[in-house]
């Protein structure tokens, strides 16, 4: 079931799965900058992130998180010392219960470069898995499609990777923490 969209400034939890149901990573404490049918904006830092396997860690920088209902990838945006490198990844629209905002990992991931470069990454890891999990063919077309997609936003600097945009994000993340 999937609750009415988050409310602004409230404090979720984000789950990550596999295909096949398992846990992959949750992230402990996440804010909610806007939320809507179609798109949670979300920021954290310094906050606990929990692997399958039991591990913690915590991350390092400020980051702003797109999740989308529409899109199969979410767009994470980091703060570093030499500029904004967005991590992205090609998973399921998200859903939401009184649990956390939930999606699956697909394993491939798009990096980008503070420059707007990209490297495509993990595609050894989204075979494999494929293969083990049965991805249905289906699946792998809407990934390779959401592939290109994000490609295209990126050189369109649309959406997140729009000049300031994710700025305005920060700042807003930085009024909660006052």
């Amino acid at each position: 079931m999937t609750l009415e969209h988050p409310r602004e400034g409230e404090i979720i939890q984000i789950h990550s799965y596999k295909h096949n149901g398992s846990i992959h990573r949750i992230w402990k404490e996440t804010i909610v900058l806007k939320g809507t049918p179609n798109y949670i904006i979300a920021a954290n830092d310094r906050t606990i992130v929990m692997e399958a396997d039991g591990r913690t860690w915590i991350t390092r920088e400020p980051a702003i998180c797109f999740f989308y209902a529409k899109h199969w990838f979410n767009i994470i945006g980091m703060f570093r010392e030499d500029g904004i490198y967005y991590y992205c990844n090609l998973s399921s629209p998200f859903v939401r219960d009184k649990e956390a905002l939930k999606y699956i990992d697909y394993d491939l991931d798009v990096k980008v470069f503070p420059n707007m470069t990209y490297v495509l990454l993990d595609e050894e890891e989204y075979e494999r898995h494929r293969k083990e999990m049965n991805y249905p063919d289906v699946i792998d077309r809407i990934l390779k499609s959401n592939v290109e997609k994000l490609i295209s936003w990126i050189h369109q600097r649309k959406g997140p990777f729009a000049p300031d945009f994710i700025d305005m994000w920060y700042e807003k993340f930085l009024s909660y923490r006052k």
